[in-house]
């Protein structure tokens, strides 16, 4: 007999459409008990393997089924038939299905779990045996499988006949009191999860081969045992409504079978149990699922999804690797270092009174870390269970707060083990009462180079189409309804159950891409991400920054006043200026809070302003190295390429360096220190990412390390002090600056010979800057600043802007000047040696900048 198809028709509630199911999640536990068997007859090894194709003989000791109640009905059984239609099916044990044949006949099925075993009842009505046909009767024809249906488990039992090529089995039926056709199977509850696969057979004396009979929908009968159907939602891996079994849901709308892959805590690479999901059980829509008891002693599971796929020669294969599901949280290996979902929940945790410190967004100073690169070496003096985790960034808490740091940007930490998942929320949490966000940097536009997505759907998780920037073969399709789905879950996750303040989306001009790799002004993910309420609070950070691009793209970011930008901008022209390039119309508008960019409904604290990144020249070598190769870094050696002995070189390098970041720090929007930076890291000119070399902590107690740590806790107070300049949630009213050529004539915005430039900020007063919340007395005026850069090889003088009696002007920084000089929280006063209308001359020194505020001089 051939091995027969398995599909089963099962709709929604109705006989139409084939079947009507009813289902709870189990709640007795799975037993091993004695199975009834004849007298003297050999039981056989029970043990879960895999039972495909050539594998199909070892199966012979891998299953067993008990007792078949079949042509021999008790008087128990006929008692319990009689009384049926009055008793109310406990549905925590009892499972119905209800079939209908072609020709009208139909078939219920009822599994029942009884404490150790597994009951099965099959009821046929509405059918006619041929009438005075003694030898007429009624055969199911079944078998069982799990992982391939077309390979059937062998079974032996009494009252039966088997074939012994298919492993089916025929078992006659007996008509019950109720003048219904009737038949009991009853199995070893240790042995389930399993199909009951089975069709009918009418078998009449003028026809002894007899009639098959299938479903409506030319099908199998097919039955779960030992599992349910389950939940298409929530996707990926939840838990019972006691937690006492598994929900298993996956997305896969191609494939023409999933099948769900169970490991256990062995050696062996190979799945303890294949479970083959039944497309009309185990599917809604494009959502295949399950439900299986907790009791068994899985703990890792992946899915096998058979579907045509396409080769690199477009040739038709089928693709049948056992793939992660993509909303796994917590991420086990197989010993074949495959990556597979783990079926442990996550840990415990108790987050006390942790809430975000929810700091406004032109407020924040943030500091971009690698986790393990921050504390990996040995300098950290951390132990070494400590050191390159999450918990050693707390333990180094103390040195964010020296640089005056409130956010940390974490670059991509991707998956990490189970016993780090507390460690990460112990660090947040420990920030958090620190008074520091945490923002993660976060990659969705593309998957590894193998395609970690790749088997499940290709069609629907990655573009197919592609535009010609979209060449890569893991190029996400974003905005996707699935894979906006799973995205939007995941940052809900990260939020949810780690505390995490906010994201920056690497590559964030790819989410403007339609499903065909068209642009789109309205991307659906991008403005899902800004309503979505769970995301409400968060800072949503579009770092357009793609890594396989040498130079930056020009995107119009869609933002819906939600969205702020890493600058790539601002890092282009202040590094241009810096090295004597560029105009002094861009270096303004940077400094000014990019009007440019964020005039349209936002403001300059939507501004992510950097000088240097991960991947890419680190400040140091900013200022050491412009060999040709390095052309779109837009870097400056000062004189001389790499390491030197000459001290014009390394002074000229310094004063650079404490340009990049005094330019940074009093520019409006939020300042973004790369890891490193503050301590002179460097990559000896390679601009790799994987050139980075861990944090060297002793290289803060150097010179260098001194003053620079030292002058950016020292700017980070001036930005504090002076919230009503450089922290604004709206640009600076343009009455209120004045720019300046240092003879206080009109600067010469376009002119690129032209490498000075000045400004001065008029404070608005407390009455300017107050919505009128509270009855006001005398308006109090601030004071007033001026700032001057120098980027030519000349000094230059510069006059000071003419003050009232009785103020003067003092200088808070000047980065030409010797260490510890250049910078003061009290300021020099400035005076002139000739006063010409309270008018003050400053020398400026090559490549600098200076900082001076106004002070009332009388008592």
């Amino acid at each position: 007999m051939a091995a027969w198809s398995l599909s089963v028709g099962i709709g929604s509630c109705c006989l139409d459409n084939g079947i009507n199911r009813t289902w709870k999640f189990p709640s007795a536990r799975l037993f091993t008990g004695k199975n009834k068997t004849k007298p003297r007859s050999e039981t056989l090894v029970v043990t879960r393997k895999r039972f495909l194709g050539d594998f199909v003989t070892s199966a012979l000791q891998s299953y067993q089924l008990s007792k078949i109640c079949a042509a021999k009905t008790s008087i128990e059984l006929r008692e319990q038939l009689s009384s049926r239609s009055a008793q109310v099916d406990d549905l925590k044990n009892v499972i119905s299905y209800l079939f209908r044949t072609k020709t009208g006949a139909l078939v219920k099925v009822k599994v029942e779990k009884k404490r150790e075993k597994y009951s099965i009842m099959v009821y046929v009505s509405s059918l006619e045996l041929c009438g005075g046909d003694d030898k007429s009767r009624l055969v199911m024809v079944w078998g069982v499988y799990r992982s391939d249906s077309s390979c059937f488990l062998p079974l032996d039992f009494e009252n039966s006949s088997q074939d012994s090529q298919t492993h089916t089995t025929e078992t006659p039926f007996v008509k019950s009191s109720l003048s219904e056709l009737m038949l009991g199977l009853e199995f070893d509850g240790k042995e389930s999860p399993f199909y009951l696969s089975f069709h009918l057979k009418l078998v009449s004396g003028k026809d002894p081969d007899g009639i098959e009979m299938l479903t409506h929908r030319d099908t199998e009968f097919c039955v779960p045992v030992g599992f349910t159907a389950g939940h298409p939602l929530p996707l990926g891996l939840s838990s019972g409504p006691h937690d006492d079994s598994w929900n298993f849901a996956f997305f896969s709308r191609n494939s023409a079978n999933v099948v769900l892959c169970l490991y256990d805590d062995s050696t062996t690479d190979k799945p303890a149990l294949e479970l083959d999901l039944d497309p009309y059980v185990n599917r809604t829509g494009d959502v295949w699922h399950a439900s299986i008891e907790n009791t068994w002693d899985f703990v890792r599971y992946g899915y096998r999804c058979k579907e045509m796929a396409h080769s690199g020669n477009d040739v038709n294969v089928e693709a049948e690797k056992i793939v992660l599901d993509p909303y796994a949280t917590v991420i086990g290996k197989s010993v074949s270092q495959k990556f597979l979902g783990s079926l442990f929940k996550n840990p415990s945790f108790d987050w006390g009174e942790d809430a975000s410190p929810n700091i406004p967004l032109e407020k924040l100073i943030v500091y971009r870390l690698n986790v393990k690169g921050f504390t990996q070496h040995k300098s950290s003096k951390l132990p070494t269970n400590v050191a390159g985790t999450f918990s050693g960034v707390a333990e180094k808490v103390n040195h964010l707060k020296t640089l005056g740091t409130n956010a940390v940007l974490l670059e991509p930490i991707f998956s990490f083990s189970e016993q780090k998942v507390n460690s990460m929320k112990e660090m947040v949490k420990k920030l958090h009462s620190q008074g520091i966000e945490v923002l993660l940097e976060v990659v969705f536009t593309h998957t590894s180079d193998s395609g970690a997505l790749r088997g499940i759907d290709d069609s629907s998780y990655y573009y197919k189409g592609r535009a010609t920037d979209l060449d890569s073969k893991s190029y996400l399709n974003c905005n996707y309804p699935v894979v906006q789905q799973l995205i939007l879950e995941s940052l809900r996750y990260w939020v949810t159950e780690f505390h995490v303040d906010g994201f920056c989306f690497i590559n964030a001009s790819s989410l403007l891409q339609g499903v065909h790799g068209e642009h789109l002004s309205r991307p659906p993910l991008v403005e899902a991400i800004a309503f979505d309420p769970l995301l409400a609070e968060t800072k949503l950070i579009a770092d357009c920054w793609d890594p396989l691009e040498m130079m930056p793209k020009e995107v119009r970011f869609p933002h819906w006043k939600r969205w702020a930008e890493l600058n790539t901008r601002y890092c282009r022209n202040v590094r241009n200026f810096m090295r004597g390039r560029g105009v002094l119309s861009d270096l303004a508008t940077r400094i000014c809070g990019s009007g440019d960019i964020f005039t349209d409904g936002r403001g300059p604290a939507f501004s992510f302003n950097y000088i240097s990144r991960n991947s890419g020249l680190s400040l140091v070598d900013l200022v050491s190295f412009s060999g040709p190769e390095l052309a779109s870094e837009l870097s400056w050696n000062c004189g001389e390429e790499g390491a030197t002995n000459k001290s014009a070189v390394l002074q000229r390098r310094l004063k650079q360096i404490r340009n990049f970041l005094f330019i940074q720090y009093i520019s409006l929007g939020i300042p973004v220190l790369n890891m490193g930076d503050e301590c002179g890291i460097s990559t000896k000119g390679s601009p790799l990412l994987e050139s980075r070399k861990p944090f060297d902590w002793n290289m803060l107690a150097s010179a260098f390390g001194t003053q620079i740590t030292q002058f950016i806790s020292f700017m980070t107070s001036v930005r504090a002090r002076r919230s009503d300049v450089f922290q604004r949630r709206n640009f600076l009213k343009p009455e209120n600056i004045v720019w300046y050529a240092n003879d206080q004539t009109t600067p010469k915005w376009e002119n690129p010979t032209s490498k000075f430039l000045a400004l001065e900020i008029k404070a608005e007063s407390e009455e300017e800057e107050t919505v009128s919340l509270v009855e006001l007395t005398e308006p109090k005026k601030s004071n007033d600043l001026f700032i001057g850069f120098n980027a030519s090889d000349h000094p230059a003088n510069v006059t000071l802007p003419s003050l009232h009696e009785g103020s003067k002007w003092r200088r808070l920084v000047d980065t030409a000047l010797p260490f510890p000089g250049f910078f003061s929280a009290k300021g020099e006063t400035i005076t002139a040696e000739k006063a010409i209308q309270q008018q003050v001359v400053y020398e400026m020194k090559p490549y600098s900048c200076t900082l001076f505020e106004t002070i009332n001089s009388t008592p």
